[in-house]
């Protein structure tokens, strides 16, 4: 089969089984497929995008998958080009992602010969495996659940003359993909506690909601903008070990896996009986223990104590009291969390943001949120929101200056959705001031890493929309009166070091005033 026949083949079937958003890196190998594909977007079979950077082009495919829950293929050439899809591959890997990786190739009997532009592309983006392909294969086989690599062998010649119409006849399809039944029942103590993690393990926020509330207990959730009935505040005054041992549950369900607060982490490490609800268990993080191991939501039966749970709501009402924020990080998080409208979407960047949304966002629903929390990493995020943005009516992103300036490349191909972003900007890494290694020598050179940068001027070097902020009522006046198209919302707040003492500050507010009205004190 020749190169032009073999692209394809692969991608009709790819349409047939229901893939529909394809992004494209340009490359001299991959020119089979590249083609293949614009016949396929001009026949209106497809939705192709073009990003020239092969590493923002991933990240840019895993968020149309995340938010279509379908597969998306992401294509380049071969050599580094592929090497670039690495990070994202592992981002869709631990979170359990369709995210469908196609590298062209140079054939077999070239590798290890030296030829230009080849290297071992088979187990390149390990532990996400490779099917390699140099004839007709059933594509179908492969495309079950999580990440795939189809490392395609392309030979000379690249180009056809062949105009065969191969298109003809060809209707896309919608494949499902089977979520799994409960086939086990659950039977909680009256004492319990749901932990949610931000991914939800793949589960619906109303599924998870339901199970909650069938079985009588409280909901720490590390995304409370999908959980309006989810106990506010939970990381800041678990922080505490009197407040967490009066709190303290026979048993938790941890739905996903938590990976933002300390606090929490202790509270699941000072429980005896843990059950875990997460289908990657089975075969993605295998090695995780607990007192029983679910891969979908059983089906639960209510045993609670009415008190339990109206004592964790009164423990979240008198935080939320207690809380008095000024104008800092924290209170732009809560300011663009409370008036985004609802039916949008909204990407969180890891680090800082995603942990305030966590600590001091109110509960709600009525948006669609989104995070890199597979690995947690900066990279791709820009290019994340981007593809997110595509499937949305109006879309939202919060990032920090450092994640924000990590993806810079992905404005040389902007989005053109209705997507606002804001960047929290307080001139480098304000996690590392929270963290322990703050204050150490040399600490502003390795771990603040000052950027000194006007990303004004570097937005409106890339012909960006942006506006500056630096009060909560300027921040609420640029939601209110955002323009359509791409935005940028510089939000400056106080320094690193003055937003670290605050967090303690606060944190501790909210401790002495549980602990007064827990008899603690």
């Amino acid at each position: 089969m020749n190169s032009t026949s073999l692209a394809r083949d692969i991608v009709r079937q790819l349409i047939e089984n229901g893939v529909s958003d394809f992004v494209l890196s340009p490359g001299s190998r991959n020119a089979p497929i590249s083609i293949a594909l614009h016949e396929a977007e001009i026949a209106g079979l497809v939705n192709l995008y073009v990003r020239i950077d092969e590493r923002g082009a991933a990240f840019f495919a895993l968020g149309l998958s995340k938010a279509s829950d379908n597969y998306v293929a992401v294509i380049c050439t071969s050599g580094t080009a592929a090497a670039n899809f690495h990070p994202a591959a592992l981002e869709a890997y631990h979170s359990a992602n369709k995210l469908l990786v196609i590298t062209a190739d140079r054939p077999a009997h070239l590798r290890r010969t030296g030829a230009n532009q080849t290297t071992l592309q088979v187990g390149l983006l390990e532990p996400v495996s490779t099917v390699d392909i140099s004839s007709a294969i059933r594509i179908a086989d492969s495309l079950t659940s999580g990440p795939v690599h189809l490392n395609i062998q392309f030979d000379e010649p690249l180009l056809s003359d062949d105009r065969t119409d191969w298109l003809a006849g060809l209707k896309p399809h919608t494949k499902e993909y089977p979520k799994g039944e409960p086939n086990e029942v659950f039977y909680p103590k009256a004492r319990g506690v749901m932990v949610v993690g931000h991914d939800r393990a793949g589960l619906s926020a109303e599924s998870i909601s339901f199970h909650a509330k069938t079985i009588g207990w409280p909901i720490i959730a590390e995304d409370p903008l999908s959980f309006p009935a989810s106990i506010a505040h939970a990381s800041l005054f678990l922080a505490d070990a009197e407040i967490r041992s009066s709190l303290k549950p026979d048993e938790i369900i941890i739905v996903g896996r938590p990976t933002l607060s300390r606090s929490i982490a202790a509270l699941i490490n000072e429980c005896a009986n843990v059950v875990v609800i997460d289908p990657r268990a089975l075969n993605i993080d295998t090695e995780r223990r607990a007192s029983k191991i679910f891969s979908h939501l059983p089906d639960g039966h209510s045993t609670a104590d009415p008190a339990w749970l109206k004592l964790w709501k009164d423990a979240a009402i008198t935080a939320q009291s207690a809380l008095h924020l000024d104008w800092s990080e924290q209170s732009a998080v809560v300011a663009i969390t409370s008036n985004i409208p609802e039916g949008a979407a909204l990407f969180v960047g890891s680090s800082r943001p995603v942990r305030d949304i966590e600590a001091f966002a109110t509960p709600r629903s009525g948006i669609s949120t989104f995070a890199n929390r597979g690995l947690a990493g900066i990279d791709g995020n820009i290019s994340c929101a981007f593809g997110i943005a595509e499937k949305y009516e109006r879309s939202y992103a919060i990032m920090g200056d450092i994640t924000f300036l990590h993806d810079i490349s992905a404005l040389v191909n902007p989005s053109k959705a209705n997507l606002t972003i804001f960047i929290i900007d307080n001139n480098g890494g304000g996690i590392f001031n929270t963290l322990s290694q703050a204050g150490v020598d040399g600490f502003e050179k390795i771990f603040g890493t000052p950027h000194n940068l006007d990303l004004e001027r570097v937005i409106r070097g890339f012909s960006g929309q942006v506006s500056k902020v630096k009060s909560e009522s300027d921040l609420l006046h640029s939601i209110i009166h955002e323009a359509n198209g791409l935005n940028f919302v510089i939000v400056e707040v106080p320094d690193r070091v003055v937003n670290a003492e605050r967090l303690k500050e606060i944190t501790q507010s909210l401790v002495n005033a549980l602990r007064i009205g827990s008899n603690l004190a």
